[in-house]
């Protein structure tokens, strides 16, 4: 063991056994030996117990590790299974408060929309439309309404994605819901309060860098709680406050029309301070998740403590070395673009296209986000479920048919990507014919029609492709994926930024109609596009291998 001290670099076994008290029975032996020398024998036979002694215990300490390690294996796998054992009632109660903080976060983004307005102003209103449009008050153009609603809230929002998943994998989740919901609230609230187009562009900032903390936190949250079985149907419920929320956006229209934009931004900020009361009160505590980290960390290693420290990069990397969550990424960041180019750029369009219905619009679009919205994210997370237990059960069989063709192309764990790819092709005829109806006295009508069979096609991708790649990644890295995720939707407001810019140098000297025109045609082929593209690369995705390819190249 290289523990023995200078001068018994000879001693071995046999030696000692040969001249120890125990093996030398005959005592005549012991009064020749010369004294001196009995002593040495007698010391190295204490010493050889004592090295012997010292390996045992060695060997018993790392048996009894071994053992402890087993033990607490087979702890944490119980203690999973039974906090993933969730009924119906149980995944309500856990996202519930999840569900009004994300209700908040969507309503306080994505209300910019509906207080702005760019229609040529008539002189004898002008003072009405500076009352109710923060564009006409604050003197800011399509472009830097662009900018606004979309690039200014990234800026941050993109830069806090990864921390905020790393985050989520290893910190209080409570915690970080609370205070970034707090934090947009301020931003709200000092919106309200703008004397200056610069103002808001910093509030919108500071907005998208608070907005990112909570969404991988609720997601990891549900994936720790939540049965395989119901995380697509649980990850829909909570993905619906996205409806919800841009529900109330909507009606903020008819808000802004009693009490002026500055008022309606006061609302939506005291609905963020009930918020987090709220979900202060009802969400679970994620105290003890901490506690187990901390004594974890304790029993671990310094070499383990160092990689740690760079887990970001190191979870980062494996998860992008991924080839399909690369192509879910990218379908993800396609249809990203589609969805906010609609949310941003739609209720403009509407107000300039249809200013009679202007008021009628808003009730109309909340209902059919907040319940065209929200029926497609929960039927298609239960569907997404359903799917999965219907392969899993008919795997051993023999299926003929259409049911031979989806066994052949999906598997048990992608067989959820069937509804953002149905969904996403279904979506592109639906949103060019709302965008492109001819004129006539149902113009309006028509329009509508086709906005809700769009949002009804359309809207089911999201949980079904948040379960994938959280059954690709794994638990450990469900956050930093997370964090991917919503940086993907981050990158994805380059589109209505982008669009605006192209919109803001084709209407420069156009009427009104022909800036409803122009705008029609860019909201059309834009999305659409989007549409195609991510249908398409969320099919490649079905096909592309689920391992690392640091994996792959350690088994070859």
């Amino acid at each position: 063991k290289g523990l023995r001290p200078a001068g018994t670099a000879f001693l071995t076994p046999s030696t000692v056994r040969r001249f120890s008290p125990s093996t030398c029975k005959q005592p005549s032996l012991w009064p020749d030996m010369h004294p001196r020398r009995q002593q040495r024998i007698e010391d190295r036979w204490r010493l050889f117990n004592k090295i012997k002694s010292d390996d045992d215990l060695h060997h018993d300490r790392n048996k009894l590790l071994r053992k402890t390690t087993q033990l607490k294996a087979q702890t944490t796998d119980t203690d999973e299974e039974l906090a993933t054992s969730s009924s119906l009632s149980e995944i309500l109660i856990l996202v519930f408060p999840l569900l009004i903080i994300y209700v908040s976060n969507q309503w306080s983004r994505y209300s910019i929309s509906y207080l702005v307005d760019f229609s040529d102003p008539d002189a004898t209103t002008n003072a009405v439309s500076a009352f109710g449009a923060m564009n006409v008050d604050l003197q800011f153009t399509q472009s830097q309404y662009g900018l606004l609603a979309s690039t200014a809230f990234t800026i941050l929002f993109a830069l806090s994605s990864l921390i905020a998943g790393n985050l989520a994998d290893k910190y209080n989740r409570k915690i970080l819901t609370l205070g970034s919901c707090g934090i947009w609230t301020l931003a709200t609230l000092w919106t309200s309060q703008a004397q200056s187009y610069n103002e808001v562009l910093i509030a919108r900032v500071i907005m998208g860098g608070a907005c990112a903390f909570a969404v991988p936190a609720a997601y990891t949250l549900i994936a720790d709680k939540v049965s395989k079985d119901k995380l697509a149907f649980s990850n829909s419920i909570y993905g619906s406050g996205v409806y919800l929320g841009g529900a109330l956006a909507s009606l903020s229209l008819l808000l802004d029309q009693s009490v002026g934009w500055r008022s309606t931004l006061e609302v939506i900020g005291g609905f963020g301070v009930v918020s987090v009361g709220v979900a202060g009160l009802l969400l679970p505590s994620d105290g003890d998740r901490n506690a187990n980290k901390i004594a974890k960390d304790s029993e671990t290693p310094s070499s383990t403590n160092t990689e740690e420290e760079n887990s970001i990069v190191q979870n980062t990397r494996q998860i992008l070395s991924i080839p399909r969550v690369q192509f879910l990424f990218l379908a993800s960041f396609l249809r990203f673009c589609s969805g906010l180019m609609i949310g941003i750029w739609a209720a403009p369009y509407y107000k300039q296209a249809f200013p009679d219905n202007a008021s009628e619009y808003a009730v109309v679009n909340a209902l059919i986000v907040g319940g065209m919205g929200l029926t497609s994210a929960l039927l298609g997370g239960y569907i997404a479920d359903g799917l999965g237990t219907w392969m899993k059960e008919t795997k051993e069989e023999s299926p003929s048919g259409v049911s031979s063709i989806v066994h052949e192309y999906f598997d048990e764990q992608t067989i959820p990507l069937l509804l953002p790819i149905v969904g996403s092709t279904l979506a592109i005829p639906a949103w060019y014919l709302t965008t492109h109806t001819a004129a006539s006295t149902d113009a309006f009508e028509i329009a509508m029609f086709w906005l809700a069979i769009e949002y009804l096609v359309a809207e089911c991708w999201f949980g079904p492709t948040i379960s994938v790649l959280q059954s690709t990644v794994g638990k450990s890295k469900t956050g930093t994926a997370q964090g991917l995720f919503v940086l993907t939707g981050a990158v994805g407001n380059l589109a209505p930024t982008l669009l605006g810019w192209i919109y803001g140098n084709q209407v420069t000297e156009s009427s009104s109609s022909a800036s409803s025109e122009v705008l029609a045609n860019l909201l059309g082929w834009g999305v659409c596009t989007c549409y195609l593209l991510s249908s398409i690369f969320f099919a490649v995705s079905v096909r592309a291998s689920g391992e690392s390819m640091e994996t792959n190249s350690k088994q070859k």
